[in-house]
């Protein structure tokens, strides 16, 4: 079964228990890979908001229509403390458990620093997908210290998601569950910001929603995907939208994906069948 994964936006530091790094159980090889994970996306979402706070002047968020122009700087700064602290303390705790935080991989952003309005927008995508990161990865660990470890992350991430929400004038809580995501899903998302690094983790196809303008309800959506083959018959092909709260994704015909009327963040993927798929790993 072929799965391409895209995200689609219909829409201060717990530092892990202690603050000191966690080596009270064994951790398994398993463990430290998802650990490994979890450090290259915190560095990922500290080297954007380093970035971002590097570029952007005052004059470009009056641009983008902050009035007060102290306000999104200072969310923006917080944010990336706390994505700072995170990569830190997994930087330990990796250690403490005897294995190397993945050091080599570069980011480059591209468009999505562009402006502030794009970059505010792609923060959002960003720290959503985080959620999604640290829900999946949450199945995959033995080693309950590091579940809790890692549990006092995610409720930060989605705090940044539920403020980030706000500034981009969206409703601040969409929706009363988020959608678990394996590395490999992750990867066909934010794998285009990183290079020059081997995560272990094999990626699913990328897969980009090709209409011009924002998807609004009743959007028929077009796709574009290395990974679909160069004369497949789309027939076979079916458009599956996973959001948090439903068992399944609603599974709708590759020629007729059409954005329905649905509150909060939507994983597209396009798989060769029509059973819907079971919103779990």
């Amino acid at each position: 079964m072929m799965f391409f994964t895209a995200a689609l936006s219909a829409f201060a530091l717990t530092s892990v228990v202690s603050g000191a790094p966690i080596r009270r159980q064994a951790a398994n090889s398993t463990d430290v890979l998802v650990f490994q994970f979890a450090d290259v996306l915190e560095r990922l979402e500290t080297e954007f908001y380093s970035q971002a706070l590097a570029k952007f002047q005052d004059s470009d968020f009056t641009t983008a229509g902050f009035g007060n122009t102290a306000i999104p700087k200072e969310l923006f700064s917080t944010i990336h403390g706390d994505e700072a602290a995170h990569t830190a303390i997994i930087d330990s705790t990796l250690v403490s458990l005897g294995a190397e935080p993945i050091k080599t991989c570069k980011f480059d952003f591209g468009d999505a620093l562009k402006d502030v309005a794009t970059m505010a927008a792609t923060a959002r995508v960003v720290e959503n997908v985080g959620v999604s990161a640290y829900l999946g990865g949450a199945n995959l660990l033995s080693n309950k210290e590091l579940l809790v470890a890692a549990a006092s992350i995610l409720s930060v991430e989605a705090r940044h998601q539920s403020l980030l929400n706000i500034m981009n004038t969206a409703t601040s809580i969409p929706s009363a569950f988020d959608v678990a995501l394996s590395p490999s899903q992750i990867l066909a998302i934010a794998g285009s910001f990183i290079s020059g690094c081997d995560l272990g983790i094999p990626a699913n196809a990328a897969l980009k929603v090709t209409n011009s303008g924002a998807p609004l309800p009743g959007t028929k959506l077009t796709f574009e995907s290395a990974g679909i083959p160069s004369g497949v018959d789309t027939s076979t092909l079916t458009c599956q939208m996973m959001t948090g709260g439903n068992a399944f994704a609603l599974a709708l015909p590759f020629n007729d994906c059409v954005v329905p009327n649905i509150s909060g963040p939507v994983y597209i993927f396009i798989v060769n069948g029509t059973q819907p798929l079971l919103n779990s790993q």
